[in-house]
C-alpha cells in the first residue's frame, strides 16, 4: 500500500487539476498514440499561443479530478493513453488547432471533451472547429454591408439623376 506522503501528493495532484477544470472554458481528453515528440512539441506550442495547455496525466488521476469538479460522464474515455488540454480563454482557436493537428496526423484522436461546463460530443467539437473564425465572419458581415450600401449609393445616385433630367 502507498505511504501517506505519497497518497497525500497524489490528493494534492487532484485537488490541483479539478480546480483547472473548474475555471476552464474548455477540456479536451485526447489520444496522443503514435505520434512522435517533435509533434507533441509542435502542438504543445502551438496550443501555448492559444493560452491552452497540454499535458499527459495518469487517467486515474484526471477521473477522480473530474468526480471532485462535479463532472460526470467521462469514464469511457479515460481509457489507453490519454492527454489533456485545458483552456482557460476563447477555447475555439484552441479547437481549431488540435482540428488542424488531427488533420496533418490521423492517429491522433478527440475521445471526449467538455465546453464551458458542459460535456460535448466529438462530432460537436469537429464542428466547432470547422466554423470560420470570428474574424472572418466579421470580414464576411463587413464585405455584406459594404455591397449592400453600395448598392443603396448606386440607387440614390440614380434617382438624383432621374431628378436632374426632369
Amino acid at each position: 500500500m502507498a505511504s501517506e506522503k505519497v497518497l497525500a501528493q497524489k490528493q494534492e495532484e487532484v485537488s490541483k487539476l479539478a480546480e483547472k477544470i473548474k475555471s476552464a472554458k474548455l477540456v479536451l481528453l485526447t489520444d496522443y498514440r503514435g505520434i512522435t515528440v517533435t509533434d507533441v512539441t509542435n502542438l504543445r506550442a502551438d496550443l501555448r499561443k492559444t493560452s491552452s495547455e497540454y499535458t499527459v496525466i495518469k487517467n486515474n488521476i484526471t477521473r477522480r479530478a473530474l468526480v471532485e469538479a462535479g463532472i460526470e460522464g467521462l469514464d469511457e474515455q479515460l481509457i489507453g493513453p490519454t492527454a489533456v488540454i485545458l483552456n482557460t480563454e476563447d477555447y475555439l482557436p484552441a479547437i481549431k488547432v488540435v482540428y488542424k493537428f488531427i488533420k496533418a496526423n490521423d492517429f491522433y484522436k478527440i475521445k471526449g471533451g467538455i465546453i464551458d461546463g458542459k460535456l460535448v460530443s466529438v462530432e460537436e467539437i469537429m464542428t466547432l472547429a470547422k466554423l470560420p473564425s470570428r474574424e472572418e465572419l466579421l470580414s464576411k458581415l463587413a464585405g455584406g454591408l459594404l455591397g449592400t450600401i453600395a448598392k443603396l449609393a448606386v440607387g440614390l445616385e440614380q434617382v438624383r439623376l432621374q431628378k436632374e433630367q426632369a
